[in-house]
C-alpha cells in the first residue's frame, strides 16, 4: 500500500470535525503497526508531511516528523517512478508530488495507492492502482 500526504496528514491532526475519514486512516496506521499491511512510499513523502505539519502545527511538528521518521517506511525513487510520476503529473495537470505517491503503486507488483485527495482522485482514477480512502477496506488481520 502507498499512502499520500493526505492519509498520513489526518494521522497527525485526527481531527474528524475538520477532517472527514480520520478514523479510517487511524484504522491504516494501526494496521501497518501490527504489521498487517506493508507500506512503500515514494522518496519525498516525509518532506510533504513535514511541510504541511509546520505551516499546520508548528508546536508539533518535529516530535510529529520524529514519530513518522521511526516507522521507517521503505521508499522507491528509481528512474521508472520518477518516468512514470512525470507522465502522470502531464496527464492529469497535477503537481508531481502528488503523482509520486501513485507512479509508486503502479511500479510495485500489488500495490495500491490510498488516497483522501478527491481532486486527484477524480483525475487519475483512469490509471488504476489507487483507491479513496474512504472506500478503503481494511484487511482481515
Amino acid at each position: 500500500m502507498v499512502l499520500d500526504a493526505s492519509v498520513i496528514l489526518k494521522w497527525l491532526f485526527q481531527d474528524p470535525s475538520r477532517e472527514p475519514d480520520t478514523a479510517k486512516a487511524l484504522i491504516v496506521i494501526e494496521s501497518v503497526v501490527s504489521g498487517g499491511l506493508q507500506i512503500m512510499q515514494q522518496v519525498h513523502w516525509l518532506v510533504e508531511v513535514a511541510a504541511v505539519a509546520a505551516r499546520l502545527s508548528p508546536r508539533t511538528a518535529v516530535s510529529d516528523i520524529e514519530r513518522l521518521t521511526a516507522l521507517e517506511f521503505p521508499t522507491d525513487g528509481g528512474p521508472d517512478v520518477m518516468h512514470r510520476a512525470t507522465d502522470l503529473a502531464i496527464a492529469t495537470e497535477r503537481h508531481l508530488f502528488d503523482t509520486l505517491y501513485h507512479a509508486v503503486a503502479i511500479e510495485q507488483d500489488d500495490a495500491l495507492l490510498v488516497t483522501a485527495d478527491a481532486r486527484y482522485l477524480q483525475k487519475a482514477q483512469r490509471y488504476g492502482m489507487i483507491t479513496a480512502l474512504s472506500g478503503w477496506e481494511s484487511p482481515r488481520l
